[in-house]
Order: C-alpha cells, then structure tokens, then sequence
C-alpha cells in the first residue's frame, strides 16, 4: 500500500515529516528554517531521503508506485536541480529581447508624439489618461501568460501536445475575459476622472473610448498571445530559459501596436460617430455576448480555473495605479515637449526589466521550495544593496538588469531622439537627467519586485498570477513621476527638450 503526498502546502507541514510505504514509517526532525525531509522507508529496511528540491513542484502531486525498482522515486516524479546558467548565457537571452523590445518603446513613443496632434486626441482629452492604463493592462495581462507558461516549460510540464494544447487555449481565454472586463473599467475610470477635471461629461465620448479600449485590448492581446506562445515553445526547446525571452518581449513589444490600435479605432469612430451612433454600442454588445463563452472555457480548463477566481485584484489594482501616471501624462503633454515621446520608453523599459527578475524569482520558488516556505537564507525584507548588487541568489541577474537599463536608456535616448527630430539634440543636461531618473526608477522596481514576490509566495500566493501587474503599474506610475520631475526640473534651469 503507497501513500502519496498530494499537493503539499505550508499548512500540510509539521515539524515531523513522513512519507510510508508497505507499512513502516520513519521520521526525521524538521531542522528549525529548513525545508522538510522525507524519508521514503520499504518492508524491507531499505530507505531513501529527498528534500523539496528531489521531490515534484508544489503545483502538483508527488506519485509512489508500491512495486518501485531498487527501492527509487521513478525519474518522472523527481524534479532535479537545473544547473546554473552562465552568466553571459543568460546575458545574452535577455539582452537580444530586450533591444528588440526596445525598439518596439521608442515605436510607441514616436507614435503617441504624432497621434497627440489628431483631432481626437486634441478634443478626447481623456484618451491621454486611457493611453497608459491601457497600455500597462495589455502588457499585464501578456506578462502574466508569459510568466505562467515559463514556469511551466522550466518546470517540465510542456511535453506533449495535448497539454501544451490545454495550457494554450485555457491561458488565452482567462486574458480575453481579463481583457473585456478590465478595459471596461479602465476607460470607466479615465471617463471620470476627465469629466472631474473638467467638469464635463459626454457621453459620446464615454461610448467611443469604451469601445476603443474594448476593441484594443481583446484584439492585441488575442494575436499577441499567440505570438509569445510561440516564442516560449521555441526558446524551450532550444534549451534556453523562456523567463529571459518571453516576458521581455510581452514587457513592451505590444505597446506600440496597442497605442497603434487604439489611435486607429478612437480617430475612426470619432469620425463616424455622430451619425453612427449605434457603431460602439454595438461593438461593446458583441463583446459582452461573447465573454460567457470565454468564461465557459476558463472553468473547465484546469490550469485557468482558480486563476479566474484569484487573479481579479492585482490586474484592477493595477489598472488605477497606472491611470495616476495617466493623469501624469494628461497634465504633462501641454507642458513639457517631447514628454509623450520619452515616456513610454521609460515605463517599458522598466516593466521589461522588472518582469524578467519577477518571472526567474517565481521559478526559482516553484523549483525549489512549497507555498508558504521560503528557501533557506532568504528574506522578504533585505537591504538593498544585497538585493541589488551583492548577497541573495538573485543579485547577479539584479546587476545584469541594471547594467542593461542604464546602457539601454542611452541607446534608446539617442534613438528617439534622432527619429523625432530628425537630428541629435540632446544635451549634457537632460542626458545625464533622463538616465538618472530612469536607472533610479529600474532599481526602485528591482527592489520592490524582491520585497512582493516573496512576501506573495510566503502567504501562498503564486507570483506568476499577482506580482507582474503590480509592478508594471507601479513602473509606469514611477517612470511618469521620475521623468516629469527631470522635465520639471530641466525647465527652471532653462535646459528644456524643445523641437
């Protein structure tokens, strides 16, 4: 007779831990701090001890077969340690991404800095609050599918088609009832607080950017999905890490096709729409209709059902943190030039970042310990300088990132610059200002990423489903602030970034 531990949690734990089989038990104190050991015992005497790192994920049960040969877990049921990826392997599955990601940022920005002088966006002024909470819930959404399916692909769980089928089309669904539902309240929220800071109310305009964010976020994150799908089966089956590749490209390859999308659809039903009303209220209708049916199949998917229930509060926590740096925006574009065009590569690049330590942390704690227990040594609340340079098992990749964002930054300054004026206008000033407020904003982000990550896991809550939106949104409320207050301060020195 096996008894199996199934689907172990902290809660599950004792002090004295035991696995039985044929009968006899043996026991082995816990050590204070450590993680638990089983000792695996026959009727014949024979025994063998695994600790957390031997045994299977916490996200799935631990299977004994009573007739086990030379008395051994089957390989199938063990998770062995991965070795230690070199440091310039790593460096360099996250820096190509990165730069083409990068590239994707200063698209946005250059798109926002000529969409700005449309009609719609002239007389809409709400579609400026709408931009970013917009754009941080499409990147949100693709980060946390990107995340999920990487912990499942490090995990070993990606192997036959059927259940990579499964995963696929159960991940997808969750983000299009994400999707329908957030956007509502997102262009609900930049619709009040317009009409509070202009004390007017249209409801025109209340149809128009609710079925534009509608239309946008469904559709971007529908053919997008597919593509870092894509990337994350590819990436694995080279045998590189998908926490390097995917969330990277989730992190900001959509902003500018979601800015793009919006711009399009918002500038051609303000064209339309005082003689076709009925156009938004349309499109708003069939996309109601239709979220019963992708409801339907996120609850009988097995990997998306409890998320659908869970991962509610951090994706609308995060809308309204990113819409404060939407009202950032909405103040700043009338009073600092060239804003809209730094901005979005400000908070992509920081979301880019921040998502790829968030995504290895989450598969690390997957990997190695149970929900609830931290792996030994590690703390949730630890000085920054271990936490970014020197002393946790993730300072190396902390350094890496930010080596990345400070030389990035430059690249991509010089770039946007070039592309929007046609020339190099930047100066010592605001060189040395847009680098340091954006390196600052990547550690900040860095930091808080360690803090929430592992006080979610330490209260049993997956990461990969709640971390990435509240740091996304809190990069893009902090790259907003950051790089106004450079702008702010730029502009009493008469050193203003002027076309």
């Amino acid at each position: 007779m096996v008894e199996a531990l199934d689907n172990p949690t902290a809660d599950s734990l004792e002090k004295r831990s035991s696995l039985t089989l044929g009968g006899d038990t043996k026991e082995e104190p816990e050590p204070e701090n450590r993680l638990p050991i089983y000792t695996i015992s026959d009727d014949k005497g024979s025994s063998s001890t695994l600790d957390m790192v031997s045994l299977n994920s916490a996200t799935t049960s631990a299977t004994v077969n009573g007739d086990l040969e030379n008395n051994k877990v089957p390989d199938d049921d063990i998770q062995r340690p991965k070795k230690e990826e070199k440091w310039w392997s790593t460096l360099i599955q996250v820096a190509v991404p990165f730069f083409i990601a990068g590239i994707g940022t200063i698209g946005a920005g250059l798109v926002l800095g000529h969409v700005q002088e449309w009609d719609v966006f002239k007389n809409v002024s709400a579609i400026f609050v709408l931009v970013p909470s917009l754009s941080g819930l499409k990147g949100n959404l693709d980060m946390c599918l990107a995340s999920r399916l990487s912990t499942q692909a490090n995990l070993g769980k990606m192997t036959s088609v059927k259940e990579i089928t499964t995963m696929v089309v159960g991940n997808i669904s969750l983000v299009q009832v994400q999707a329908i539902v957030a956007a509502i309240i997102v262009a609900v929220f930049a619709i009040a607080v317009n009409a509070i800071i202009d004390q007017e109310f249209s409801i025109n305009n209340a149809l128009l950017l609710t079925s534009a964010a509608v239309f946008t976020a469904t559709t971007t994150c529908f053919v997008l999905d597919f593509v870092l799908v894509s990337v994350i089966l590819i990436s694995h089956n080279f045998k590189m890490n998908p926490d390097n590749v995917a969330t990277p490209l989730a992190a900001s390859i959509g902003d500018v096709v979601s800015i793009t999308v919006l711009s399009i659809t918002a500038s051609y039903l303000y064209k339309v729409l005082d003689d076709n009303i009925w156009l938004p209220c349309v499109i708003i209708g069939l996309y109601l209709l239709i979220l019963p049916v992708w409801i339907y199949v996120v609850l009988h998917n097995i990997y998306t059902k409890p998320v659908l229930t869970t991962g509610w509060t951090p994706v609308i926590s995060a809308l309204f943190i990113s819409g404060l740096g939407g009202m950032i925006l909405d103040q700043a574009v009338d009073n600092f030039s060239g804003f809209v065009v730094f901005q979005p590569i400000v908070n992509g690049i920081g979301g880019n970042l921040v998502s790829v330590q968030a995504s290895r942390i989450s598969t690390m704690l997957h990997r190695g310990s149970l929900p609830g227990i931290l792996p030994e040594g590690t703390r949730v609340w630890d000085w920054p300088w271990r936490v970014l340079f020197y002393g946790t098992q993730t300072s190396k990749i902390a350094r890496m990132l930010l080596a990345l964002a400070f030389t990035g930054q430059i690249v991509f300054m010089f770039a946007a610059d070039y592309m929007y004026q046609k020339t190099i206008t930047i100066g010592v000033a605001f060189g040395f200002a847009y680098v340091i407020c954006s390196t600052v904003q990547v550690m900040v982000l860095l930091y808080i990423a360690h803090i929430i990550v592992h006080q979610m896991w330490k209260c049993q809550m997956d990461p990969d489903n709640s971390a990435i939106p509240y740091l996304t949104s809190l990069g893009d409320l902090l790259g907003s602030i950051f790089l106004g207050l450079a702008f702010f301060i730029l502009a009493l020195v008469g050193q203003e970034y002027e076309k």
